[in-house]
């Protein structure tokens, strides 16, 4: 499981992705797994042992990045630029492009106001 003796052993560089396999989820396909995996060894700390406090906050801001690159979830403008900037340089390649709910609304407004003209 996931306990202390896990994040002991993220801090040693042989150990680490076992160490944090521990954290992928059931649903995750490799892509995702891979670059979440990247995003979480980028800021854990030298040691590798967070405060359990700090770990809980690094996978959920690690899911909401994820989930926001493969999935489209959208987040607050806040929350969504803190998990851009600690993911800078992780590169992923062939993201889907999502369309939202507001692109989808003015798209419909300009085809109307189009169509009326």
């Amino acid at each position: 499981g996931c306990g202390g003796e896990a994040a002991g052993m993220v801090g040693e560089e042989a150990d680490e992705a076992e160490g944090l396999d521990c954290f992928r989820a059931y649903s995750e396909n490799e892509k995702h797994w891979q670059a979440r995996r990247a995003f979480l060894l980028r800021h854990l700390p030298a040691d590798g042992t967070p405060a359990a406090a700090r770990l809980d906050q690094l996978l959920a801001l690690s899911m909401v990045w994820a989930n926001h690159v493969f999935l489209g979830c959208s987040y607050s403008r806040d929350l969504l630029d803190k998990v851009t900037d600690m993911a800078e340089g992780i590169t992923v390649e062939d993201t889907p492009r999502f369309t939202t709910r507001d692109e989808l609304m003015r798209k419909h407004q300009n085809w109307k106001w189009n169509q009326a003209a």
